[in-house]
């Protein structure tokens, strides 16, 4: 794995952009948000430099309502995939509101998805609110690392190791 991209985002994977579609059509009429990161394009067998967004992460505590949606910004991890954000627009509109272009400083692409939240309902934007092309790819997502990469008899074992080295102390204390 490289720990620094080769050149910018250069593309969304479809079934990212398809999980962000959904959730702002479930979250409607209220917004949604959420913060996208990414892959190298090359680890997802595409023969370019650059990456491709893969991930949707929905931050928990995010207040919503028809105007806006709000971030608990200490809840927001700090990843060095991380390529921007998302969010949509329940009156339909793909243009960043000054609102949204305070929170456009994170990242480097921004997408905006409209009510009715359909394949073409959305927009991505530089830093500045400018729009910017964003090609789909339909690629294979890599398998993500389990958060708790474990089991209950993984459990059980180093219950009972950390059981036998007290008796082994306890032990020891009495000699």
């Amino acid at each position: 794995m490289r720990l620094f991209r080769s050149s910018g985002v250069i593309g969304i994977a479809e079934a990212a952009l398809e999980f962000a579609l959904e959730a702002s059509e479930d979250a409607h009429p209220n917004e949604y948000m959420g913060f996208m990161r990414g892959e190298d394009a090359q680890r997802l067998g595409l023969d370019r430099d650059g990456t491709v967004i893969t991930d949707v992460l929905v931050i928990p505590g995010t207040e919503t309502n028809p105007t806006s949606a709000t971030v608990q910004e200490y809840m927001v991890p700090n990843d060095t995939r991380a390529a921007g954000s998302v969010h949509s627009h329940p009156n339909g509109v793909l243009q960043p509101s000054d609102a949204d272009l305070m929170t456009f400083g994170k990242g480097e692409v921004h997408v905006i998805i409209g009510y009715p939240y359909g394949r073409r309902d959305w927009q991505a934007f530089d830093r500045q609110g400018e729009p910017r092309d964003l090609e789909v790819f339909d690629v294979e997502l890599p398998e993500q690392e389990e958060f708790f990469d474990f089991t209950q008899a993984d459990i059980d074992a180093e219950l009972r190791e950390e059981s036998g080295d007290r008796e082994d102390r306890f032990r020891g204390d009495r000699a």
